[in-house]
């Protein structure tokens, strides 16, 4: 049985006879969930009903997660639950999350349920548009045999890694730079040959969508995106480019004025401008304990201020038990008092990012953390693990100039020294070459900052999606 906000109060009602009803169905790996679920804030700033569903255990996830307190009223959760799985131990030597895949399977489950739920919602809306993650492609295959309902994938990925894979999938049907071609990253170990299987389970059940959504920007992507839209990749579909919008402005805050916030953040507010490295690398990495020793003594040695979240990946269910924390060379928090500080939970990303004094982010390169810090003006020192992540580091590097590379793909399952730790975070923070690249960085938030205000190129995508899902007829 759905319920619908996890707590005491009764939920919203929606309307009796909805026009236009959307509902999400965003797969359950983090980053995922994140970015369906600022979607769903966004369509729902628009008085149109938001039904967004997953599992019991991931809706309180991420409800565990997003502490503000933006206007929710529109938005309506259902939580179903799935059969119990076992969730193993992360593995260092895994860089794809492997471990995960359990949680992964448990999501086609949900299948009768979201077809129960939609059916339910269409006897009263006029129509249902089913926003859904290409991986639960399989969940939402019965959408199509409801005359009132219409489907529109969601892709999590960059427009940028995106293409390259459709691209090649497709045949290579049209030429592309030939210097591009030659020094783009292979996707060789990108996924795991479990997820693969996944993934290729997926496809039967696409192509009656009306058209794809990216978490993207034309002003960051839009050379991609035009890509994705030739007929020979598009079959026509259409696609909108709808980045969220919500985090746009570096903060500038005073000691005074808040002290309820995190303590990462109160820290923050008594460093120099622009001067800290933020070191975070999502909820799917796991580091071996060598290399952890080596990016804290990076870290260390550079001599410039760092926050570092040092958390476990995440397992399965996060509630399920604890996980490994790292563990750190003995005696290190107490050198690096002052200018570095280590954070062992979760971590408010985004206003670490948007502080005044964060100047640089060594990242994994997952496309959630990416855009925020792109629009944040917030240079990236790159360390790819995973997915679109190789890719999306070669696009911030090659592509933007807006960030520095730790290590490539290539060589992704090499050790990575302190000593090239400690380099690149100089130069990131602490360099000429780190000038140039925040200039860089922060003109292009500039540009993405004017294209979501009122008028703006972004802003248009996103009302010409609510539009089109509107329309009568």
């Amino acid at each position: 049985m759905a319920s619908h906000n996890g707590d005491d109060m009764p939920p919203p009602s929606p309307p009796a006879a909805a026009e236009v009803v959307v509902v999400m169905v965003p797969f359950v790996a983090h980053g995922h969930l994140n970015q369906l679920f600022h979607l769903s804030r966004l369509i729902s700033t628009n008085n149109i009903p938001v039904h967004f569903v997953s599992t019991t255990t991931h809706i309180r996830q991420l409800r565990s997660r997003h502490h503000d307190s933006s206007p929710l009223s529109a938005v309506h959760f259902h939580q179903f639950p799935t059969p119990p799985f076992t969730s193993p131990p992360a593995n260092p030597s895994n860089r794809f999350p492997s471990h995960l895949q359990p949680a992964f399977e448990s999501t086609l489950h949900l299948r009768q349920p979201v077809a129960d739920l939609i059916l339910s919602l269409s006897t009263t809306a006029r129509r249902i548009a089913v926003v859904h993650d290409f991986l639960m492609s399989y969940v939402v295959q019965d959408v199509k045999t409801i005359p009132n309902a219409e489907t529109y994938i969601f892709n999590p990925l960059s427009a940028f890694d995106s293409f390259w894979r459709t691209w090649e999938k497709q045949g290579r049907p049209f030429p592309v730079d030939p210097e591009m071609l030659k020094r783009i990253p292979s996707d060789e170990g990108t996924f795991s040959p479990e997820f693969v299987d996944f993934v290729n389970f997926q496809y039967p059940h696409v192509g009656s969508h009306v058209g794809e959504l990216f978490d993207s920007s034309r002003v960051i992507e839009g050379e991609y995106l035009e890509y994705l839209e030739r007929e020979e990749l598009s079959d026509k579909k259409k696609i909108w480019a709808v980045m969220q919008s919500s985090h746009t402005h570096k903060s500038v805050v005073t000691v005074s004025e808040n002290k309820n916030r995190h303590n990462c953040l109160q820290w923050l507010d008594l460093q120099p401008a622009n001067s800290v490295i933020y070191v975070s690398f999502g909820t799917t990495t796991t580091f071996s304990n060598e290399q952890i020793k080596e990016l804290a003594i990076g870290l260390e040695r550079s001599q410039q201020r760092f926050i570092w979240v040092a958390r476990a990946a995440d397992i399965g269910d996060v509630f399920g038990g604890d996980a490994k924390i790292a563990d750190l060379p003995v005696g290190y928090e107490e050198r690096v008092e002052g200018r570095g500080l280590v954070v062992r939970g979760w971590a408010p990303q985004v206003e670490i990012l948007a502080h005044s004094a964060t100047g640089g982010f060594m990242s994994h390169c997952g496309w959630n953390s990416t855009t925020e810090s792109i629009s944040l003006g917030v240079p990236i020192a790159t360390w790819p693990m995973h997915s679109d992540q190789p890719r999306n580091a070669f696009l911030i590097t090659y592509v933007l100039r807006i960030g520095l590379m730790v290590n490539d793909w290539e060589h992704r399952d090499e050790l990575v020294s302190s000593a090239v730790v400690e380099d690149v975070i100089r130069r990131l923070i602490n360099s000429r070459e780190g000038e140039e690249i925040q200039k860089t960085a922060t003109a292009l938030a500039d540009t993405i900052r004017r294209s979501v205000a009122e008028g703006g190129e972004c802003r248009k995508e996103t009302e010409s999606f609510i539009s089109y899902i509107s329309r009568q007829g």
